[in-house]
């Protein structure tokens, strides 16, 4: 066993210098590893400034951890096939599965990271897979240097599982469980790494750029799991079963679940919406923000997010105002007084959102009268916004400010039925005063 010819080598150090020659090229393979990922992350650095520069950029600045362990284990590789030719090497076949098992966790961790963390922080269940991983793999790094692992594999190709008609080996069940999830990684992997790719071509439109991700990620999970069932020497005509006990389930209990999925590709393959268009439909409305298979994210003008069920976005109005005219009227309303001269308010009020912030000048802005209220004349003061994304609060706040200072300087008297209510009594009680025989 690996550690028995390791301490054999040390018992005998003493007679022969081979002990030291081995313990020297090991730390020379390390030291030159870590020295040769840093020289060659700080090169890809000054050639390659942009993090989206190809394909091979994608994750670069993370992949510098899975690097020094990967060219350590190479090293050790090619230092052990060189020297024993000439001398034993029994550390060696301890140094090399302790740099393996470092680099398979490190590769791991950067393809989970890569895929289920690519924009935030590592969820509690990420941590915990990692932690399950990394034990596992130290403890088959441990049974094959204290020689076990022969006789744990002999147990479980023995060992054997009724599974209907066939008898399936626990060998050949961890062969399977092993090959689907390292091929679901690197599909997972490549998927998201495709996606980000695919996301910066901008002669693409967003919607096809879109579809294209999602069918391809399909598609590489689809072809990782058929690879990785044929390798475990599953029989895959089994999955015609499955396939119509899906189908049947689908056409019965997740109808709405499909009809949503369907919806999200028509969405994207018909260009009706794209990422970055404000909408409105029934009492929602606000920007596109992305758009996912099943449901979309519709962000408000208060920062809140809606998520809109696809299947509503096919069967529903949807009022699209960039598919239109993005033009917007907004609007803001007041009541003058009865005695005010409108052929000097409406001008007055006409001038006021010429000047504020996002106001268009054409369509120039206009004043209407709507009404003869109660109590004075029921004004409209209309104007346009090319950006009715970011909403109608502030350039209406702004007019109205503005409305308020012609108030306060007496140039528009608003109407007020207290004050009128009042001067038209004390008026009364004059008129009743002077003449008490009319009363």
């Amino acid at each position: 066993m690996p550690l028995q010819e390791a301490l054999a080598d040390l018992l005998g150090a003493f007679n022969q210098p081979a002990i030291l020659w081995q313990l020297l090229a090991i730390v020379l393979c390390i030291v030159g590893g870590w020295g040769l990922a840093r020289l060659m992350h700080r090169s890809w650095l000054a050639s390659h400034q942009d993090q989206h520069a190809g394909l091979l950029g994608l994750g670069m600045a993370s992949f510098s951890r899975v690097l020094p362990p990967l060219l350590i284990l190479g090293l050790l590789l090619v230092t052990r096939t060189v020297l024993q030719h000439y001398q034993s090497v029994h550390l060696f076949a301890l140094a090399v599965p302790l740099a393996s098992s470092f680099a398979v966790i490190r590769t791991v961790f950067y393809l989970l990271r890569r895929v289920f963390a690519r924009r935030g922080p590592l969820g509690d269940a990420l941590q915990t897979f990692e932690k399950v991983f990394a034990l596992l793999v130290w403890l088959g790094v441990a049974l094959h240097i204290l020689g076990v692992l022969p006789d744990v594999i002999h147990y479980f190709e023995k060992t054997e599982l009724p599974i209907g008609k066939h008898r399936l080996s626990l060998a050949d069940l961890v062969e399977g469980t092993v090959s689907i999830v390292v091929l679901m990684m690197l599909a997972l992997w490549a998927g998201a790494a495709l996606e980000e790719r695919l996301m910066h071509v901008e002669r693409m439109h967003t919607s096809i750029r879109v579809v294209l991700a999602r069918m391809s990620r399909a598609v590489l999970i689809l072809v990782a799991v058929l690879f990785s069932l044929s390798l475990a020497g599953l029989d895959l005509t089994v999955l015609s079963v499955f396939g119509g006990a899906l189908g049947v389930g689908l056409g019965l209990g997740m109808q709405r679940i499909a009809s949503n999925y369907v919806s999200g590709f028509i969405i994207l393959l018909e260009r009706s919406l794209t990422i970055g268009d404000p909408i409105t439909l029934d009492k929602y409305s606000g920007k596109v923000a992305r758009i996912n298979t099943r449901y979309t994210v519709l962000r408000g003008t208060d920062g809140t997010q809606t998520l809109l069920p696809n299947e509503m976005l096919i069967t529903g109005v949807v009022l699209n105002q960039s598919s239109t005219n993005r033009n917007q009227r907004a609007v803001t309303k007041l009541t003058v007084a009865y005695d005010s001269d409108l052929s000097r308010v409406m001008p007055l009020l006409e001038a006021q959102p010429q000047g504020v912030p996002r106001v268009l000048d054409t369509p120039a802005p206009n004043v209407l009268l709507n009404a003869f209220g109660p109590d004075g004349y029921e004004l409209e003061v209309g104007f346009w916004l090319g950006d009715p994304e970011n909403g109608q609060g502030g350039p209406i706040s702004d007019v109205n400010r503005k409305i308020y200072a012609l108030v306060q300087s007496g140039d528009i008297k608003l109407a007020n039925p207290a004050m009128e209510r009042r001067l038209l009594d004390a008026h009364l009680t004059s008129l009743v005063a002077r003449h008490p025989d009319a009363s």
